[in-house]
């Protein structure tokens, strides 16, 4: 093989070894249902709705949101919930198709579930705006806080899932990819 066809087979190889490695991830047989009870007897459906709300009690606790900021936490908070709930359904869509599709089916379908991860973000951030603006200066330390270093000095970022450092907890407010694949 020339040395150019090697530099282009190489890259289209790893792209489908990619592709075929996330087809398998999220059609393995052993991953239960969307819709089918785990051994706690929640689907795992349930499960994230449940890890969205603990995610927003913790933020309502660390931010200490008192009654009278409860009408923009209550708008950030359902925005939480909602973009949880539109991408777990995006993710479930696709991975009900995945298997049937071709790659370059593939391959949009994931420029589509970051268009929504994209679309979810600017809707939580209008929300938190507007509940930022609500925050006392010690309230909004906290947040800003909490936002540079979710899981604690030297963190690269939010993270999900709850780091080690810092108090241990999970980013304060990524619940727009909270759908199955844990993005």
């Amino acid at each position: 093989m020339t040395l150019s066809i090697r530099r282009m087979a190489l890259p289209a190889a790893l792209a489908f070894a990619l592709i075929g490695a996330n087809a398998w991830a999220q059609t393995t047989p052993t991953a239960p249902a969307p819709s089918s009870p785990t051994a706690t007897g929640k689907t795992p459906a349930q499960k994230r709705e449940d890890a969205v709300e603990r995610r927003i009690a913790d933020l309502h606790d660390r931010l200490q949101i008192t009654d009278q900021q409860s009408k923009p936490w209550d708008a950030f908070a359902q925005t939480m919930r909602d973009n949880a709930r539109r991408a777990d359904e995006a993710f479930h869509q696709r991975a009900q198709k995945l298997a049937t599709m071709t790659a370059s089916d593939a391959m949009k379908s994931y420029a589509d579930l970051t268009a929504l991860h994209a679309d979810n973000m600017k809707k939580l951030s209008s929300a938190f705006d507007d509940l930022y603006a609500a925050l006392s200066p010690e309230q909004k330390q906290i947040a800003d806080d909490l936002y540079r270093h979710p899981d604690g000095p030297g963190s690269r970022g939010p993270h999900k899932g709850g780091g080690k450092g810092g108090k241990g907890k999970s980013a304060p407010a990524s619940a727009s990819s909270s759908g199955s694949s844990g993005t």
